[in-house]
């Protein structure tokens, strides 16, 4: 059985057999099933870019004439010199190097191209001829050659297999972890947005509650100046004094009774709001004629710490808590004006 038909028995693609054969110059089994081994999963080539060092016909088969030829005429002289016999003893002389032994590990190859081979693949540089003759394998020999191959090609099948497990394995890693970040970033940029949404809705309900709290103050104003250009008018019609102008009969009022007369006509009240938690204070000016609920809601427009329905005041001095019924009574009488400092909580 050929070294062919042993590759062909182990299934591999005829034209790959073809071409590793030509590729290591037929030096064997075991180079032909390496170099199949080597090349495993790359494209044949055109085998017909591809020379092979046992083919017979080129300028080598002139050159094997030549030493044919030259061959006879030592023959011939060997003949003149020594008669027939020793010509004859010469000449086994000659033949009797039947194969190439490596002076390193003893190991005896059939041709020069597999000892060439040999000194590439173990760097070994000593070779000498030797008359031990190769004998070719046995059909046993070649059974068993084969199944050593073909444990050989498992094996390696079997290394590359794991190999390409951990390959797969680290690129699962690496994948997973690339999408664990790209959640985490994504989770980072979700909660700033939502953090950016809910202080704008902050500010939105601040700025909400101020423009209610101005649009309010400036209805109070608008009724107190109505209220105001029609007590002036009334007076016209009626020939009396326009309202808040000085007459004899109140200058020569007593000057005990000014102070009393004055404290119920202030038409502002002045505010001074602290937090019973601290910080800042809130300050304002109210028509003396607004509720305790307008303060509150003037507060909850200032900050969102502030519930209009839950808000409560008290003043120190004199020490005073209002309750809830007191935010439908105005400043004025509550006892607030003409200024006063509430605390809130």
């Amino acid at each position: 059985m050929s070294d062919k038909d042993v590759l062909l028995q182990m299934g591999f693609d005829p034209a790959r057999v073809e071409w590793a054969i030509k590729a290591t110059g037929g030096r064997g089994l075991q180079p032909a099933m390496d170099h199949i081994l080597e090349n495993e999963g790359k494209p044949v080539p055109d085998l017909s870019s591809v020379s092979s060092s046992s083919a017979s016909s080129g300028p080598g088969a002139e050159s094997t004439g030549q030493a044919i030829d030259e061959n006879d005429e030592d023959m011939e002289a060997l003949k003149a010199v020594y008669g027939s016999a020793g010509a004859g003893a010469a000449a086994v002389a000659d033949v009797e190097a039947k194969s190439i032994k490596c002076s390193v590990c003893g190991k005896i190859f059939k041709n020069t191209a597999l000892a060439n081979y040999h000194a590439e693949k173990s760097g070994h540089d000593q070779f000498e001829e030797s008359t031990e003759e190769i004998k070719p394998l046995t059909e046993e020999e070649k059974k068993q050659k084969l199944a050593e191959l073909r444990e050989k090609m498992s094996e390696k099948r079997a290394v590359k297999a794991q190999q390409e497990a951990r390959e797969n394995l680290a690129n699962e890693t690496i994948r997973r972890k690339a999408g664990k970040d790209m959640n985490e970033l994504r989770e980072e940029i979700r909660a700033k947005e939502m953090k950016k949404e809910a202080e704008a809705k902050r500010r939105e309900k601040v700025e909400d509650a101020k423009a209610r709290a101005a649009i309010k103050a400036q209805i109070e104003a608008d009724k107190r100046e109505r209220a105001a250009k029609a007590a002036r008018e009334k007076a016209l019609r009626e020939g009396k004094p326009l309202p808040g102008s000085s007459t004899p009969s109140t200058a020569a009022a007593p000057a005990v009774a000014a102070p009393k007369a004055a404290s119920k006509d202030y038409a502002e009240t002045r505010l001074q709001i602290r937090m019973a938690s601290g910080g800042q204070p809130y300050t304002t000016t109210l028509p003396s004629d607004s509720t305790l609920r307008a303060v509150a809601e003037f507060l909850a427009g200032q900050t969102l710490a502030v519930d209009v329905e839950t808000v409560t005041f008290a003043q120190h001095f004199p020490r005073k808590t209002f309750t809830r019924d007191d935010f439908s009574r105005t400043l004025r009488d509550l006892g607030l004006t003409p200024s006063a400092v509430l605390i809130a909580s």
